[in-house]
């Protein structure tokens, strides 16, 4: 399986999905003029990592801002690594928020309740 590499754009987060070692990373914006056309092929990785996850995977996210349309496709995201960690593997999350960003800080908090998946959400300056 191929690591998947998605540079930042000016209105798109760096993603990085890494096989060989189970970490994931998402940064930056998240305002694309399509959200689902956008997080379609880290979807699609995501589907095939889950046939064989490692057994420990991590996830940092630490987003600046996204829109609502976003906010459904990381829900998406968290779902399917739900089923990894489900299948008895360890899957984390770290949300990384500015110390100043409340809503970022609650957007952290409401998919910590959503998804059964431990998470870390934690302020950085």
């Amino acid at each position: 399986m191929e690591p998947l590499i998605i540079a930042a754009g000016a209105k798109t987060p760096y993603i990085s999905l890494k096989p060989e070692s189970g970490a994931i990373e998402i940064k930056g914006k998240s305002i694309p003029e399509n959200s689902v056309e956008f997080y379609q092929p880290v979807l699609s990785w995501l589907d095939q990592y889950a046939e064989k996850p490692l057994t420990k995977t991590s996830v940092t996210v630490h987003l600046e801002y996204f829109n609502t349309s976003s906010s459904k496709c990381l829900l998406d995201i968290f779902r399917r690594l739900e089923k990894v960690h489900n299948a008895t593997n360890e899957v984390t999350v770290l949300w990384l928020f500015e110390e100043d960003d409340e809503d970022m800080q609650e957007a952290g908090d409401d998919y910590q309740s959503i998804v059964k998946i431990p998470f870390t959400i934690k302020p950085v300056e």
